[in-house]
């Protein structure tokens, strides 16, 4: 029983964990979107006034922050994705426990009764055998 509750406590602290790192990607995201941005402003002005080479390395900059920005979504969308199969497998686990524990309890009842019998059992040889001597 033990078992299943910290098999059951490590899920749900993966799926803590996942969580946390999925927050943790989402504010990563908007702070390079907001960079993103300022570097787009920053490309505007300069292109007014800058050369072709310089033009060249913001795009290239502005490219590897797209690449960023995208790359970053992928890595949220898995991690979801990773967080919603944990949640689900920690919910089978969390029935298959139920399940567990009911069996138990089923069984417990029967040894209770099981024993009762058997001590009324030994009380009624223990009469009987007063009786005869």
């Amino acid at each position: 029983m033990s078992r299943y509750n910290s098999e059951l406590s490590q899920r749900e602290q993966e799926k803590l964990k996942m969580r946390r790192d999925s927050d943790t990607k989402a504010s990563e995201l908007v702070k390079m979107e907001k960079m993103l941005e300022h570097t787009r402003g920053l490309l505007e002005k300069k292109k007014e006034s800058a050369v072709a080479d310089s033009q060249s390395y913001q795009d290239n900059m502005v490219e590897d922050l797209e690449e960023k920005v995208r790359s970053s979504r992928r890595i949220r969308r898995n991690s979801l994705h990773h967080t919603q199969m944990l949640e689900s497998q920690m919910k089978t686990v969390k029935g298959e426990l139920v399940g567990t524990l009911d069996h138990l309890q089923e069984l417990r009842n029967v040894l209770r009764r099981s024993q009762q019998k058997a001590e009324e059992r030994k009380a009624a040889m223990e009469k009987l055998a007063a009786g005869m001597r």
